[in-house]
């Protein structure tokens, strides 16, 4: 191909693929086909360039040069799983490409269970002649490094696809993306350098690990051997989210470690027994998530009512969870509301030193109760942990996520605040700025820009912006009850402009004397024609 593939005419391409499937299948299951097809023509064309370099360095045949990618190379595909060999087949497709994934997981241990978790092979789905269509579609570009205007920019394409599936799914979408001006507020905000680890809880797509590792390949000695030189790792509870997550990354040529299970029942990143702890952690988890602790919710007791029917007895949290990993000293969150439980394993994932942000509803800032508990201590501290642990409550739009229209929040968490930041907690309010859609809103770089800077000044210089930003003591929140509301710290109110007495009995003189003048001058013409003005009414004299 003579021409380099732009990354415009990459995504309408892409797109077009779930036009193809547009009325046949839900839309918010074409990302796993289309992600699927995505990486299994570019893991081809791939297999295919590096034979070709193969083939001209060593001199040799084409089945000479397979050996020698079968041998010693990382991009060796299988024949059953080679895309010529695919695009050929007319009859039970579905299951060749299931079992054409099979063979690459067995070559590849990241991606073991990635590929086989989408399922070609289910004709109520997708016939042969569906998938055909798709296979001439895919077949239309090449994806390899040397077609492509820059190595990564299928990753890039990816994410474009992620965010368009996100838009079509509608509140589905919020399942597994967060809309990336938020994730980049987020990564701009925890600053993450060169050496660091990154851990996302929840990381569905993987666009906060991506954003994460993009930012630190841009600081000086960001990457090694050209990779970003960061340690990326996540959990995601989904099999379909994990699995477009580790495409992601896998897309981006980036490494992760990446697993799948329940975070809070089960966290997986463990060391020594207890979690493993990372220089910063961020996330996006479901808000308010019911029923968190599912140990206990598999397990309902039962009991018969008054009306003679069995009924299931909702568990105590407060009483009945227990984890083994000690991660929720402040406290066990209500059933309905996993949002602390989520903060307070972040927080036992961070090292001494380390810090994270996570995006929030804003219940979690003032509800009362045992949420109410586990926000004190998190900032006045408890008989066995300490305290002072929230560094910023930053307010964001209404309208910015899939999954909900009431306005979200940020909180960073520090474990090691600086002097000047003892016992203070940063407040912005950056509500009230952004780009304002049809069905989303969303910020734009000068909002990010302004809400980054605003908390760099306030970190730093202790510098505070008036109805934006202000720098709020402890003993002013306490005073609150613990509560971070926003509005209880920063008021955007204007203020009404003052009244000037004097000047305005003042005017109101000049007006009578005006309305005395047009009176007398009314009763002269009324005289001239033989009228009186009596009590409002005109008479005869």
């Amino acid at each position: 191909m003579s021409q380099k593939l732009t990354l415009e005419t990459l995504e309408s391409w892409l797109w077009e693929s779930a036009n193809i499937m547009r009325g046949s299948i839900d839309s918010s299951d074409f990302k796993n086909y289309i992600f699927g097809l995505i990486f299994l023509k570019r893991l081809n064309d791939v297999f295919e360039e590096r034979i070709a370099v193969i083939m001209e360095e060593e001199d040799c045949s084409r089945a000479e040069a397979m050996e020698i990618e079968k041998e010693d190379g990382d991009y060796f595909v299988p024949p059953d799983a080679r895309w010529d060999y695919i695009v050929q087949r007319t009859e039970n497709i579905g299951e060749v490409i299931d079992e054409a994934f099979g063979d690459i997981e067995a070559r590849n241990s990241y991606l073991e269970g990635v590929l086989t978790a989408i399922q070609f092979g289910d004709k109520n789905k997708l016939g042969d002649e569906l998938l055909a269509r798709l296979l001439r579609h895919f077949n239309r570009y090449n994806l390899g490094n040397q077609s492509l205007y820059k190595a990564d920019m299928l990753g890039d394409a990816y994410e474009y696809l992620i965010k368009q599936f996100a838009d079509d799914a509608g509140k589905k979408g919020g399942e597994f993306y967060t809309p990336k001006p938020v994730v980049q507020l987020l990564v701009r905000l925890l600053d993450p350098q060169p050496g660091h680890t990154v851990y996302d809880p929840t990381f569905g797509s993987g666009g906060m690990l991506v954003e994460s590792a993009h930012h630190v390949a841009e600081l000086p000695n960001g990457k090694i051997m050209g990779r970003p030189n960061v340690v990326l790792c996540g959990q995601e509870r989904n099999l379909s989210t994990w699995a477009i997550g580790k495409l992601n990354l896998y897309l981006h040529n980036m490494s992760a470690d990446l697993r799948r299970g329940n975070t809070l029942v089960e966290p997986l990143h463990l060391e020594g027994g207890s979690v493993r702890v990372f220089d910063r952690v961020i996330a996006n988890p479901p808000f308010s998530a019911k029923q968190w602790w599912t140990p206990l919710e598999t397990n309902l007791k039962t009991k018969v009512g008054k009306n003679g029917e069995e009924k299931e007895i909702p568990p105590n949290y407060k009483k009945e969870v227990y984890d083994s990993h000690g991660r929720f000293g402040y406290g066990i969150p209500p059933r309905g509301y996993a949002d602390l439980a989520f903060v307070q394993h972040m927080l036992a994932s961070l090292k001494d030193d380390g810090r994270m942000a996570v995006v929030l509803p804003h219940g979690v800032l003032f509800r009362g109760g045992e949420e109410g508990k586990i926000r004190t201590g998190l900032l006045k501290g408890s008989s066995e942990l300490p305290g002072d642990r929230i560094e910023a409550v930053i307010g964001l739009p209404e309208a910015l996520f899939y999954n909900t229209g009431i306005p979200a929040c940020v909180l960073i968490l520090n474990k090691q605040k600086p002097a000047s930041l003892k016992d203070k907690v940063i407040f912005i309010d950056g509500s009230r700025e952004y780009a304002e859609g049809k069905n989303q809103n969303s910020l734009r770089e000068k909002d990010i820009e302004h809400i980054h800077e605003a908390h760099n000044a306030a970190f730093h210089n202790s510098v505070e912006e008036d109805k934006y930003c202000r720098l709020v003591a402890m003993d002013e929140i306490s005073v609150n009850d613990y509560n971070l509301n926003i509005a209880r710290y920063i008021d955007t109110s204007e203020a009404e402009p003052e009244v000037d007495i004097p000047a305005v009995l003042s005017e109101l003189a000049v007006i009578g004397g005006q309305l005395a003048e047009v009176d007398a001058e009314l009763d002269g013409y009324l005289a001239e024609l033989g009228l009186v003005l009596i009590s409002g009414d005109v008479e005869m004299v």
